[in-house]
């Protein structure tokens, strides 16, 4: 209920208005936000290469409601692109199509991803297509079907959810495509309809769908801070005989630091996921709702203050 309240929280426009220009909050919210500009993420990856690890350029903002707001988005991957390149940053970039225009229209939101999936290749870095709301999946996967065409093998990869129903067909799909994908448990309020709702059924579908990814993927990419899915992905790597450098786990800023450490330290490829603009509200309060640990951090920050 409370995971809920918050995720519904996060899309409201006053609560937006209330906590987004709030001075306090805002300090709170940077322990899961690089920062607003990208000169700060840059100096997060700098610092997360410091510590064995990559990062993941995610320019924050979704269901823009404009043209121009999906050229701007698309303006700041392909910035985040050029900086990669010209500092030889070891980074990708994940990108929203909400953010290019896809409530407005699916050819604008393809257009503008198509321009971010060409510097990309010229950088050779990877564009990670993020997954949003369960209304979204399809025309998402439509999307990455017509971008894939557009870069090379592995140019290109995108993001399921475990909890939603319909995840082991969709990466069924995936992997037949040689599309690498980024499995998360899911951060949205869905419904039963359409999503398990409770951990255990989550965390088990996640597992499943977890041997499905070790097994075909082109490039797993193994999103979760939970120590037993790591150690099962640690004893499907060495069933199927596969090589560290053939997949990644891939964390959030701010959380389990100390987890992304230890699977560095240990030699496993990480990749951590570095949000960083002005549009975090909603982006934090799905971090909020995940963990009582994230909303006791909050909480707490705002009281001591």
């Amino acid at each position: 209920m409370l995971r809920a309240t918050l995720i519904r929280a996060g899309a409201s426009p006053w609560l937006r208005g209330q906590v987004a220009t709030n001075p306090l909050a805002a300090r709170v919210a940077r322990r899961f936000i690089a920062g607003d500009t990208l000169d700060e993420a840059e100096a997060v990856v700098t610092t997360l290469a410091g510590q064995g690890a990559t990062g993941a350029l995610d320019f924050l903002g979704e269901n823009t409601t404009s043209p121009a707001e999906a050229a701007t988005a698309t303006a700041a991957y392909v910035a985040a692109l050029d900086r990669i390149a010209e500092r030889k940053l070891d980074a990708n970039v994940s990108v929203k199509l909400t953010a290019m225009g896809l409530d407005l229209d699916p050819e604008l939101a393809l257009a503008e991803a198509a321009t971010v999936c060409a510097r990309g290749k010229e950088v050779g870095a990877m564009v990670g297509i993020d997954m949003e709301s369960h209304p979204y999946v399809d025309p998402t996967l439509r999307a990455v079907d017509a971008l894939r065409g557009l870069v090379e093998p592995g140019g290109i990869g995108v993001c399921l959810q475990s909890y939603l129903y319909r995840t082991p067909d969709d990466l069924a799909r995936l992997n037949g495509w040689g599309v690498p994908v980024r499995l998360v448990k899911g951060a949205y309020d869905e419904p039963a309809e359409v999503a398990h709702q409770a951990k255990r059924d989550v965390d088990l579908a996640y597992a499943r769908q977890l041997e499905t990814l070790m097994a075909a993927n082109a490039y797993p990419m193994v999103a979760t801070h939970d120590p037993e899915l790591i150690d099962l992905t640690r004893r499907l790597a060495a069933r199927g005989r596969r090589d560290r450098a053939s997949f990644e786990f891939q964390m959030l800023y701010g959380v389990r630091r100390d987890l992304q450490r230890q699977l560095a330290d240990e030699g496993w490829r990480v990749r951590v996921y570095v949000p960083y603009g002005t549009q975090w509200y909603s982006y934090f309060m799905r971090r909020l709702a995940e963990r009582p640990a994230n909303l006791a951090f909050f909480l707490g920050s705002l009281v001591r203050r």
